[in-house]
Protein backbone atom coordinates (compact mmCIF):
# COMPACT_ATOMS: atom_id res chain seq x y z
CA UNK A 1 0.00 0.00 0.00
CA UNK A 2 1.26 3.49 -0.85
CA UNK A 3 2.32 5.89 1.88
CA UNK A 4 -0.10 8.60 2.93
CA UNK A 5 0.42 11.94 1.22
CA UNK A 6 1.42 15.00 3.24
CA UNK A 7 1.45 18.67 2.28
CA UNK A 8 5.06 19.80 2.07
CA UNK A 9 4.51 23.25 0.53
CA UNK A 10 1.96 25.70 -0.75
CA UNK A 11 2.32 27.47 -4.05
CA UNK A 12 0.66 30.62 -5.33
CA UNK A 13 -0.13 29.08 -8.72
CA UNK A 14 0.37 26.07 -10.97
CA UNK A 15 3.71 27.29 -12.35
CA UNK A 16 5.20 27.70 -8.88
CA UNK A 17 3.88 24.25 -7.87
CA UNK A 18 5.54 22.77 -10.95
CA UNK A 19 8.83 24.39 -9.98
CA UNK A 20 8.62 22.98 -6.45
CA UNK A 21 7.80 19.52 -7.82
CA UNK A 22 10.78 19.81 -10.17
CA UNK A 23 13.13 20.69 -7.32
CA UNK A 24 11.90 17.69 -5.37
CA UNK A 25 12.29 15.41 -8.38
CA UNK A 26 15.98 16.40 -8.54
CA UNK A 27 16.53 14.54 -5.24
CA UNK A 28 14.30 11.62 -6.20
CA UNK A 29 11.16 12.71 -4.33
CA UNK A 30 7.93 12.29 -6.26
CA UNK A 31 5.51 15.14 -5.68
CA UNK A 32 2.12 16.15 -6.96
CA UNK A 33 0.07 19.30 -6.59
CA UNK A 34 -3.62 19.94 -6.22
CA UNK A 35 -5.70 23.06 -5.79
CA UNK A 36 -6.02 24.31 -2.27
CA UNK A 37 -9.46 24.63 -0.79
CA UNK A 38 -11.03 27.98 -0.10
CA UNK A 39 -11.10 31.28 -1.91
CA UNK A 40 -11.81 31.85 -5.57
CA UNK A 41 -9.56 30.07 -8.05
CA UNK A 42 -9.60 30.48 -11.79
CA UNK A 43 -7.70 28.36 -14.27
CA UNK A 44 -4.10 27.63 -13.38
CA UNK A 45 -3.69 30.75 -11.25
CA UNK A 46 -5.23 29.39 -8.05
CA UNK A 47 -3.17 28.43 -5.01
CA UNK A 48 -1.97 24.83 -4.83
CA UNK A 49 -0.77 22.38 -2.20
CA UNK A 50 2.30 20.26 -3.01
CA UNK A 51 2.10 16.71 -1.65
CA UNK A 52 4.77 14.06 -1.09
CA UNK A 53 4.67 10.56 0.36
CA UNK A 54 4.92 10.50 4.13
CA UNK A 55 8.21 8.58 3.85
CA UNK A 56 9.75 11.45 1.80
CA UNK A 57 8.38 14.31 3.90
CA UNK A 58 11.53 14.98 5.97
CA UNK A 59 13.84 15.01 2.92
CA UNK A 60 11.44 17.25 1.01
CA UNK A 61 11.09 19.67 3.92
CA UNK A 62 14.86 19.84 4.33
CA UNK A 63 15.39 20.63 0.65
CA UNK A 64 12.72 23.30 0.53
CA UNK A 65 13.91 24.99 3.72
CA UNK A 66 17.54 25.37 2.59
CA UNK A 67 18.23 28.98 1.73
CA UNK A 68 20.41 28.01 -1.24
CA UNK A 69 17.39 26.32 -2.81
CA UNK A 70 15.11 29.33 -2.41
CA UNK A 71 13.67 30.70 -5.62
CA UNK A 72 15.62 33.59 -7.09
CA UNK A 73 13.99 36.91 -7.96
CA UNK A 74 14.34 35.98 -11.64
CA UNK A 75 12.52 32.68 -11.13
CA UNK A 76 9.73 34.37 -9.20
CA UNK A 77 9.36 37.07 -11.87
CA UNK A 78 9.12 34.40 -14.57
CA UNK A 79 6.51 32.51 -12.56
CA UNK A 80 4.48 35.66 -12.12
CA UNK A 81 4.59 36.39 -15.85
CA UNK A 82 3.60 32.80 -16.70
CA UNK A 83 0.70 32.86 -14.25
CA UNK A 84 -0.50 36.16 -15.73
CA UNK A 85 -0.42 34.78 -19.27
CA UNK A 86 -2.23 31.61 -18.20
CA UNK A 87 -4.90 33.69 -16.46
CA UNK A 88 -5.40 35.68 -19.68
CA UNK A 89 -3.94 38.95 -18.44
CA UNK A 90 -2.33 41.22 -21.06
Amino acid sequence: MADALKVVATAANDAEADMICGRLAEIGVRATSRRSIGGPEWGLSGARYVYVDDADFDRATALLSESENAFSDEELARLSEEAGREAGEP
